[in-house]
C-alpha cells in the first residue's frame, strides 16, 4: 500500500467514525434537553449517511 493510499484509508476511517459520533452527540444533547428518546439513534443514522456521502464525494467519484 502506497503512502497516498494509506492516507486515504485513514481519512475514510476518520469520516466513518466522526460522523456518527458528532451527530449522535447532537442527538444525545437534544434528547437530554427535550426529554425524548429517539434523537440519539436518528443522529447516529444521519451521521453515518452523511459520512458515507462525504466519502463518496471525496474518494468515490471518477476523476
Amino acid at each position: 500500500m502506497s503512502h497516498n493510499q494509506e492516507g486515504a484509508a485513514w481519512s475514510i476511517l476518520g469520516y466513518l467514525i466522526s460522523g456518527p459520533l458528532f451527530w449522535g452527540g447532537v442527538g444525545f444533547g437534544l434528547d437530554s434537553w427535550l426529554g425524548t428518546g429517539f434523537l440519539l439513534p436518528s443522529g447516529v443514522i444521519v451521521g453515518m449517511g452523511a459520512s458515507l456521502y462525504l466519502v463518496w464525494l471525496r474518494f468515490g467519484r471518477e476523476a
